[in-house]
């Protein structure tokens, strides 16, 4: 699918026509530069490479300082493939907002804030104990029994525990482009999107 690189700017709201307040993600889509075309005869697919957001050249490789002057860019921070562009694109092309329309949908994906370790209640909703009758005590947000005793004398693998959460990839399917602002690469759509402000998104039709 066609698409941008993009980083999260952080929440507000704005007012539509009718004078609904409606809460907005403002996200920096681009620019992204091609840095790469694959072909299904050199590499067996098709994709095209974007990268986006400056890099220092003193903290990039000697190698990918290549990749990059072969493109005819500065180095990049985030490289990500796209599909779908076919022969609109060649090396060097830089892609902006104008991608996307007013008043269309988007898929897009991040990585979700982490939260650490956390317990069953935060991490899986569990509803804790309740009451403190027949002696329990201080038990509240306890996970309860993990399962039977002499057999199978083990815990059933996928069992809802306390653990780490957050820092997964997660997609936000179909959110409406509420309002592109093109001499900024700003892009303003409904609704909340994974992730703390500053990072990457990865933004499809």
């Amino acid at each position: 699918m066609q698409g941008l690189i993009g980083k999260k700017v952080g929440m507000t709201s704005v007012f539509d026509e009718e004078g609904n307040n409606i809460p907005v993600t403002v996200i920096e889509a681009g620019p992204c530069v091609v840095t790469q075309i694959k072909t299904v005869e050199r590499d067996g697919y098709d994709a095209v490479q974007l990268g986006f957001d400056e890099k220092k050249e003193k903290n990039t490789n000697k190698p990918m300082q290549g990749h990059f002057r072969k493109a005819g860019t500065t180095p990049k921070r985030k490289l990500v493939e796209f599909t779908g562009f076919g022969d609109d694109v060649k090396m060097g092309d830089v892609l902006t907002v104008d991608l996307f329309n007013d008043d269309t949908w988007l898929d897009i994906r991040g990585i979700s804030k982490g939260k650490g370790f956390q317990g069953v209640v935060k991490r899986h909703g569990f509803g804790g104990v309740g009451d403190s009758t027949h002696g329990q005590h201080n038990r509240d947000r306890a996970p309860g029994s993990l399962g039977a005793s002499s057999y199978p004398s083990r815990v059933f693998k996928g069992m809802k525990m306390a653990g780490r959460t957050g820092g997964k990839k997660v997609a936000m399917i179909s959110l409406r482009v509420i309002k592109i602002i093109p001499e900024k690469n700003l892009l303003l759509v409904k609704g909340s999107v994974p992730g703390p402000k500053g990072s990457y998104l990865i933004i499809t039709k």
